[in-house]
């Protein structure tokens, strides 16, 4: 694992770049924390670029910037939506990078991200909220991954079982009041959930559901983003009890992880964990081709 300090990508000059001679991960230090690009080496980035954005810093409006970032749920303006505009303070450590936001200014709190290679195109991404303020406060951290366009995200399904078998739900689904079931971009299986990102449709779309097989997928011209995370009985989490989220616009496609909700003291954090990987495989939108072709790279001894 090599790591490059002071890189330039899309107009901001003092990136992080990390990379093996497969794949590579590059994180801002003037805006953030972000991460901004995920992907093999000289080959599409995962993530969603605006390039309209990129290289601005500064100021008081909330930019998306794509790629990946960290927030506190439930979502509320103007609470969530804290503009991190200004340079982060970072450490490099062997194979890992931290990203630390300075506090924030109306909420008390400070977000931070620690990037780690496992393997060749594995990554592990721990995410920390720190309270800064003189009392507890209660939030859940809230991970977020804009994905590049014309991809698709696939969400597992709890194993079918018959009516026989089982009398109760096996888990909660969160809507939104302008989620329609019936946008042709809904791929609704047996097995799995899929959303198809679409620049063609500007309709909103969102779904929530708690996920207790604890992935989520995303399929783009023969490439896969794979994020695992854990997911615990007894916690509760935001949204009617939901762990994963996806949303799409005619823009992006958002992978949305959160932890559970936690009142944390005074000088103490919250910490969401995720695991990410990236590989090259064919994944059809039918069932058959999903267990075929996504499953083995998740569970590679299934």
């Amino acid at each position: 694992m090599n790591i490059e300090d002071n890189y330039n990508f899309g107009g901001w000059k003092n990136c992080i770049r990390m990379y093996n001679e497969e794949v590579e991960l590059v994180c801002t230090t003037e805006v953030g924390p972000r991460v901004v690009r995920f992907g093999f080496i000289g080959e599409q980035n995962l993530f969603k670029e605006f390039k309209s954005e990129q290289g601005k810093t500064g100021g008081t409006q909330w930019r998306s910037y794509g790629g990946h970032r960290l927030w506190h749920s439930p979502e509320a303006k103007p609470r969530t939506y804290y503009p991190d505009n200004e340079p982060v303070d970072y450490s490099l450590e062997s194979n890992t990078v931290i990203l630390t936001q300075k506090t924030e200014t109306s909420t008390g709190l400070q977000k931070q991200i620690e990037i780690s290679f496992t393997d060749t195109n594995r990554v592990k991404v721990i995410h920390r909220i720190i309270n800064h303020n003189l009392w507890d406060i209660r939030f859940a951290p809230w991970s977020l991954t804009v994905m590049n366009v014309k991809g698709r995200a696939i969400i597992p399904q709890e194993p079918y079982v018959s009516l026989e078998e089982r009398l109760t739900p096996v888990r909660p689904m969160a809507l939104w009041g302008y989620t329609d079931m019936s946008d042709s971009r809904w791929i609704w299986g047996k097995k799995y959930i899929q959303l198809i990102q679409d620049p063609g449709q500007p309709a909103q779309q969102k779904l929530g559901v708690l996920n207790k097989l604890g992935w989520i997928a995303y399929v783009l011209e023969g490439q896969v983003f794979i994020k695992r995370y854990p997911y615990h009985v007894q916690a509760l989490y935001p949204d009617y009890g939901v762990n994963t989220e996806i949303y799409t616009d005619a823009d992006i496609l958002e992978m949305e992880t959160l932890g559970s909700f936690q009142e944390i003291a005074p000088r103490n954090y919250a910490h969401h964990t995720e695991h990410w990987a990236i590989f090259k495989a064919e994944v059809g939108t039918g069932e058959e081709s999903i267990e075929q072709n996504l499953i083995p790279l998740i569970n590679p001894k299934a």
